[in-house]
């Protein structure tokens, strides 16, 4: 077993960690939190430099490269800065669907611009009623002659006002018994009538990117909006979240691993009781254990990215990778707060920004209690009731 980066996964490491140090301004990130605004610019940079969508083919404008590679350069961002990175890397969020099963035109049209900086993608698959059980859906979408007339509500949308164009889980198939083998995925265009996008609100964490609420009122696209098979969708997603848990998992990654740099540079540095708080045994356990749960999730994340680039689909792993590092990174940055005391609360000090941000990766992309029943289900079989 080899657990060492190749020479061009750690050359594609620094450069990230380089362009997140040089681009990732703290009075930017400070100002763009207060106004829940989206880092466009350091984004276009991020496109120019090749950092988004990197996991793509060259021939949609991607490097050719791997899931791990992707999770690298997510770590690093998210490391520098918990919201600018989530948003970054959030902007080609779903793209994968289209990449995994869409037709060569669907590909052509979608992808590029995404590398380019031209556009940003989402995915609609959580509705007000269903929530994490997507096994059953409310908005519709029904075959009309040459097209689709799609009606419903989805919720909670990462990118949801931001974003150019949509992957939506439909259910198209009535007479589907189970219901989840009668829905597809559909691809909606901004500004197609009847389509709104409506921001939630205020928020807890990660106020740089959009989460919002999408409707459609007798929204109609054509027939060649249909990404892959009919009445395959379900599959798709469930194949795609195998893949996007683990960039969740590197971004609760780099968000613990920025906390803890943090803390530990301040105990190094405050002074209490004549010492260094980083003198202290309290201290030094409680950096001893963040550290060593922050490595932890390293190898299963790593992993998880690594098995997945060989072509093997692992619920089971990428579950575990994500809902440990979602909890370790709660759990890490919740301690940075604590060795920074009344100063961690404030927001001018990052950690109480980094704790805010993190708690998301607990919830999306499957919550940690969905995350623990793929991971019981695969070890006793599925369970009826």
């Amino acid at each position: 077993m080899d657990f060492e980066l190749t020479d061009e996964q750690r050359d594609i490491q620094r450069a990230a960690r380089e362009f997140a140090q040089g681009e990732f301004d703290r009075e930017l990130a400070l100002e763009l939190e207060r106004n829940h605004a989206f880092p466009k610019s350091i984004w276009k940079k991020a496109c120019e430099l090749g950092f988004i969508g990197l996991h793509f083919p060259e021939a949609y404008g991607g490097q050719g490269l791997g899931i791990l590679e992707n999770a690298l350069v997510v770590e690093e961002f998210c490391r520098q800065d918990s919201g600018i990175g989530v948003a970054l890397t959030l902007a080609d969020f779903s793209s994968e669907v289209i990449l995994r099963f869409g037709t060569e035109a669907q590909k052509r049209k979608y992808l590029p611009p995404i590398t380019r900086g031209e556009a940003i993608s989402a995915g609609a698959y959580t509705e007000p009623d269903h929530g994490s059980d997507i096994t059953r859906l409310s908005t519709t979408a029904i075959r009309k002659g040459e097209e689709f007339v799609i009606n419903g509500t989805k919720t909670f949308i990462t990118n949801g006002t931001l974003a150019d164009h949509f992957v939506v889980l439909c259910h198209t198939n009535p007479e589907a018994d189970p219901p989840y083998r009668g829905m597809c995925t559909i691809l909606v265009e901004k500004g197609t009538p009847g389509f709104q996008a409506t921001e939630l609100g205020d928020k807890m964490g990660i106020r740089m990117t959009s989460t919002a609420e999408l409707s459609f009122s007798d929204v109609h696209v054509p027939l060649e909006n249909l990404i892959g098979e009919e009445n395959r969708g379900f599959y798709q997603v469930l194949e795609f979240f195998d893949e996007s848990r683990i960039e969740i998992a590197a971004q609760a990654l780099g968000i613990a691993q920025g906390a803890f740099d943090r803390a530990l540079a301040y105990a190094k540095e405050r002074r209490q009781f004549g010492q260094r708080i980083a003198d202290f045994q309290v201290t030094q356990h409680k950096l001893a254990d963040m550290y060593t749960k922050i490595e932890t999730a390293r190898l299963l994340t790593y992993k998880a990215a690594w098995n997945f680039d060989r072509g093997r689909i692992d619920p089971r792993l990428t579950a575990m990778a994500k809902m440990y590092a979602g909890r370790m990174s709660v759990e890490v940055a919740d301690e940075a707060i604590q060795i920074f005391g009344g100063y961690g609360y404030i927001t001018e000090y990052e950690v109480e920004r980094f704790y805010r941000d993190t708690k998301i990766m607990e919830i999306y992309e499957g919550t940690r209690e969905i995350q623990k029943n793929t991971i019981a289900s695969s070890l006793i079989g599925k369970t009826k009731g």
